[in-house]
């Protein structure tokens, strides 16, 4: 299928999302995931149904259906001191945590010690409390990508996209940089992300915001994902991202300092660019929410 065809634009056209993964984190996160929607270029977003403040973000959901939100299924706790774990027992999924019960701080981690049963369990089990919550999800995506360390993984999540009719966020970037290399199950049909773009190699302020100023130039012909993590350089965040400096409080304080100010809204109404949602992607592909 060619995306750009059946979402009635020319070939050649340049599709863009702008993606804000995390929600549910942290109230820090939250609020900021919500201002760049509402105030920002921001136009999807995942939650994260393990997280403390899944019902804050879950709410917002609910009250405002207009915004392309998707789960952000989740198999890691890559924090030094804010932990969190499954939503199922621990008992009913024992490869998945820790000595302490919460969820291995890496990909390695759980590429080295979950089982893929327990991974289904639980990411279903994470898809069935947003939809009992009264979630209408557009998408499923991973959370660090935990979902593409593994092929036994990755056909998990390509099975619980169709198991619930929802397109799924998938890419050869995002699958080697989860370290899985070689023949990672895609199939000929499988929508691919064309080009992800993530301020992930950029550090301090100065750098990702002369990042961001040039984005819109770096966009290829095809779907192009921006993935960013906006929350606040408060108390809160400094707290849960302490001691990592990158998509830390500070990282994400630019990611939302960016894609609110007028710069960037400026490039973007000069740009050639559509913007695109995982709800029209779901339209052509026969994967709409709801």
């Amino acid at each position: 299928m060619h995306l750009a065809k059946e979402l009635g634009y020319p070939e050649n056209t340049k599709l863009l999302m702008i993606h804000a993964d995390d929600a549910g984190l942290s109230h820090s996160e939250n609020r900021a995931t919500i201002q760049s929607l509402q105030n920002g270029i921001v136009n999807s977003y995942s939650i994260m149904v393990p997280c403390p403040w899944f019902y804050e973000i879950s709410l917002f959901a609910k009250n405002n259906p207009e915004f392309d939100n998707g789960i952000h299924l989740t198999l890691t706790c890559e924090w030094e001191n804010y932990k969190f774990g499954p939503v199922l027992p621990i008992s009913e999924v024992p490869s998945l945590v820790d000595e302490n019960g919460h969820f291995f701080r890496s990909r390695e981690g759980v590429r080295n010690n979950a089982r893929p049963d327990d991974v289904k369990k639980e990411l279903t089990a994470q898809i069935e409390k947003a939809l009992k919550f009264g979630l209408i999800p557009t998408h499923l995506d991973s959370h660090m990508y935990s979902a593409g360390s593994k092929p036994e993984f990755l056909q998990i999540y390509k099975e619980l996209g169709k198991k619930y009719d929802l397109p799924i966020l998938l890419s050869h970037q995002l699958i080697e940089m989860a370290g899985m290399q070689g023949n990672p199950n895609i199939e000929k049909n499988d929508l691919l992300v064309d080009k992800v773009h993530m301020g992930k190699d950029f550090f301090g302020k100065e750098a990702l915001q002369n990042y961001y100023n040039g984005i819109f130039g770096e966009l290829v012909e095809g779907l192009n994902i921006i993935l960013i993590h906006p929350a606040f350089d408060d108390a809160e965040m400094k707290g849960v991202t302490i001691n990592h400096p990158s998509f830390g409080s500070e990282w994400r304080q630019v990611d939302f300092d960016a894609f609110t100010g007028t710069y960037l809204k400026s490039e973007l109404k000069k740009s050639n660019v559509k913007l695109v949602t995982w709800r029209d992607i779901g339209k052509v592909t026969g994967n709409a929410a709801g």
